[in-house]
């Protein structure tokens, strides 16, 4: 096993579970720690809406039609809310539908987490990075600081390409594309948007939020709330929207910063006005600082072109932040490569875990669920393909 995040801790639990002699390697002094990041802001482990619409989360290039719905059926949310409790951690559900444990943090988790790993057998190897694979049966791992070990099966759960100070840098991609394993370039997502600002929209608006608006994208659409940054975007709605933004030749985006009145209803309130049209529409609208700066940018003239800038505000876009700033990255071993076990077609015995795979998904529990439901499928899957060999490790 190697990776001691979300989808390697999991997957040695699952493989322990089963009887597997599991020894988890990482490249950090410690283990979990960009689970510990992710419980900063409050630990949000999955989300409470509809199956149906939970598996519509997950994209990535040539995924398969049904992965998703199949993975979820394996382990879903239900499924980690009883996993958390198991461990004594109680969670609810927030009026977003996202779930947390009770006292939003993720110490107390991780350290019962760890500690069932460790009664269970699990054997950690901390500062261990790998620096090669040697495919075939057994498989050799080669790690950074000389080690050499060996395995009949391989579980790979090294994250994607964000947080690198967590251990998650990317750097696996080199290695199993020398293996001969396909790889999709990884990309930043989840993450905020460059946009050049004047200064005085910046003077104005800095910081302040654009709350309660519409936003589209292509043939996509989000609703929610952005930050103006100094160098653009940040928020719910353009990670909603970042797989979308990425194909997009010119990125932009459309943003109604008054979803809830009709262009007509917005001139209603404006009747009596004969000028200082910006300004009236500040006070009659009940713009908020974000919103006003948006619409500063140009000069108006008359009411009408100012309303239907109010509903249809487009904002270009240049690049997604760099990878290491986003929350997590899209891109990874290509899905054509693994069978529906996440075993390596060409390497029978490696499986793979977690952002690793080409997937990806919005915030709000979709990461995490992920990390634990491919986790799940795959520990198992390795868990019968020991049992259907000689005995061994993982």
């Amino acid at each position: 096993m190697i990776g001691g995040g979300p989808a390697g801790l999991r997957a040695a639990e699952v493989a322990s579970a089963n009887g597997i002699n599991v020894h988890l390697f990482d490249a950090k002094p410690s283990v979990g720690r960009k689970f510990l990041v992710a419980g900063k802001g409050g630990l949000n482990l999955t989300n409470a809406e509809s199956p149906a619409l939970f598996q519509k989360r997950y994209s990535g290039n040539h995924q398969p039609d049904h992965i998703w719905k199949a993975l979820l059926a394996d382990f879903d949310a239900a499924a980690l809310r009883s996993w958390a409790e198991s461990l004594g951690v109680e969670t609810f559900v927030a009026s977003s539908g996202r779930v947390y444990p009770k006292d939003l943090t993720a110490a107390p988790l991780l350290r019962r987490w760890l500690a069932r790993l460790k009664e269970c057998g699990v054997v950690f190897s901390m500062n261990h990075k790998l620096s090669s694979l040697s495919l075939g049966h057994p498989f050799q791992l080669g790690f950074e600081n000389g080690t050499i070990h060996t395995s009949k099966a391989v579980i790979l759960a090294l994250g994607g390409g964000s947080w690198k100070k967590t251990g998650s840098d990317g750097h696996w991609t080199h290695i199993l594309e020398k293996a001969g394993i396909s790889i999709h370039p990884l990309e930043a997502t989840n993450c905020g948007w460059e946009h050049p600002w004047e200064p005085e929209t910046l003077a104005l608006a800095e910081g302040k939020p654009l709350k309660n608006i519409h936003v589209c994208a292509g043939d996509r659409s989000a609703h929610g709330e952005l930050l103006i940054t100094r160098y653009g975007l940040e928020g719910g709605p353009v990670y909603q929207l970042g797989a979308t933004l990425r194909k997009m030749q010119y990125p932009a985006l459309v943003i109604d910063i008054k979803p809830a009145f009709t262009h007509d209803q917005l001139l209603r309130k404006m009747e009596s006005v004969r000028r200082n049209f910006l300004q009236e529409a500040r006070i009659r609208w009940k713009l908020g600082d974000a919103a006003y700066a948006l619409l500063a940018r140009k000069e108006w003239i008359d009411l009408e072109s100012l309303a239907r800038e109010a509903k249809q505000c487009v904002v270009p876009l240049i690049r997604p932040r760099p990878i290491d700033e986003a929350i997590s990255s899209a891109g990874g071993i290509c899905w054509s490569e693994l069978d529906d076990s996440l075993m390596s077609k060409k390497n029978s015995g490696l499986f793979v875990a977690g952002e690793m795979i080409d997937w990806e998904a919005p915030t709000g529990g979709y990461l995490m669920q992920g990390c634990f439901a491919t986790a799940t499928r795959a520990a198992h899957a390795a868990s019968d393909w020991i049992r259907r060999g000689v005995e061994g490790d993982v």
